[in-house]
């Protein structure tokens, strides 16, 4: 692995991590609003990563999917969630699911922005380098181009989070979206499709991933993309 490859990954993971701590607590923050204080006593209403952060899933099944060129997976700690006390069950089980790709959504626009910042500041061939060093595109030069790093860091803040938006959408539990789609399922096909648990997961992985991200994360991620080249 060359000295930029790792320097890559590096930059992966610190975006990772905290696009997985932002993630997290804004399902706690969310629950907490709506009557659920079980996660904000158990400190998840934080962007300390160590309390969000699963020493395999948010690290070690990262660090083997980018050395070894796979998609990027990877899980933080579930947000304890009672829904018992919550004041509207159906409603707010739906907006505390929401909160955690709401919130990645919103991390990916604000990078956006401070890339836009960046730009008009003199840093289009940073950017330029940035955006073809995470396409993975062979031969490119960054030596010199100071403002490297953090566009880098910025749009790998765009791809990471997009990625984590879409993913957390799909409806197949124990990902966000199943959350919202059962509210909406009879108690026996709810009971039904729970037990779906993660071997919906590995099916995804195996058979529906690349149609998954060329339908919903590659066009998200294009207008991102043609937003950031035209403004």
């Amino acid at each position: 692995m060359s000295q930029q490859e790792f320097v890559l990954i590096l930059f992966q993971v610190v975006v990772l991590v905290l696009a997985f701590s932002v993630h997290e607590s804004a399902h706690a923050y969310v629950a907490m609003r709506l009557g659920d204080p079980t996660a904000y006593m158990l400190g998840r209403v934080t962007l300390n990563p160590m309390k969000h952060l699963d020493p395999l899933g948010s690290v070690l099944v990262p660090l083997i999917s980018l050395v070894y060129g796979g998609w990027l997976i990877g899980w933080a700690k579930p947000c304890p969630v009672t829904t018992r006390n919550f004041r509207n069950y159906k409603r707010d089980d739906i907006l505390v699911s929401l909160a955690g790709p709401a919130s990645n959504l919103a991390m990916a626009t604000i990078a956006l922005l401070l890339l836009i910042v960046l730009k008009h500041a003199g840093g289009s061939v940073a950017i330029s380098a940035a955006m073809l060093m995470a396409n993975r595109v062979p031969g490119v030069d960054t030596g010199g181009i100071a403002l490297f790093p953090v566009a880098m860091l910025l749009y790998f803040g765009v791809t990471i989070n997009l990625l984590l938006f879409i993913f957390n959408l799909i409806p197949v539990p124990p990902l966000d979206g199943s959350h919202v789609l059962r509210q909406f399922l009879p108690y026996r096909v709810e009971r039904m499709y729970n037990r779906i648990g993660m071997y919906g997961l590995i099916v995804i992985f195996l058979f529906g991933g690349r149609w998954i991200f060329g339908t919903f994360y590659y066009p998200l991620l294009n207008l991102f993309n043609g937003l950031l080249q035209s403004l």
